[in-house]
């Protein structure tokens, strides 16, 4: 992905966190996984065993797309919302990891999926203490 060199020409890149750019990444992957992962799980033999597998798949690459999208606009962001879409996606990945590895011994595309999502829970709660919350709620 080129997230770096554009975020780099964005007149605000002085204030921008430095862990974005890579975060950004890790983010729109664990997207790419999952959907990959979807429509791997399709095309199963019995795939009526992993219709929670796929909606959650489906879920979390929704959620991260957006995540990914939000982080990548620099201007005027709302450290707050920030905060609240990046725990959606924390809980997304979690949630993806825990079913996915559930069918990991018979899928490898899940044992992968897992993988991946488990990383980005990692990335998006490393981050978090970036956006300090000023209510206290998240």
């Amino acid at each position: 992905m080129r997230i770096e060199e554009m975020l780099s020409t964005h007149p605000l890149k002085q204030q921008m966190k430095p862990a974005i750019p890579s975060t950004i990444a890790a983010i729109f992957e664990c997207a790419d996984a999952c959907l990959s992962c979807a429509d791997a799980c399709l095309a199963e033999e019995q795939v009526q065993n992993l219709v929670r597998c796929i909606r959650l798949n489906l879920d979390c690459a929704e959620i991260c797309e957006t995540t990914g999208k939000i982080l990548s606009r620099q201007t005027e962001a709302d450290p707050e919302l920030l905060r609240a879409q990046l725990q959606a996606c924390i809980v997304a990945c979690r949630r993806c990891a825990d079913e996915c590895d559930r069918h990991a011994q018979m899928h490898e595309h899940c044992r992968i999926c897992a993988e991946v999502c488990r990383e980005c829970e990692e990335v998006c709660l490393a981050i978090m203490d970036e956006f300090p919350s000023k209510s206290g709620m998240i």
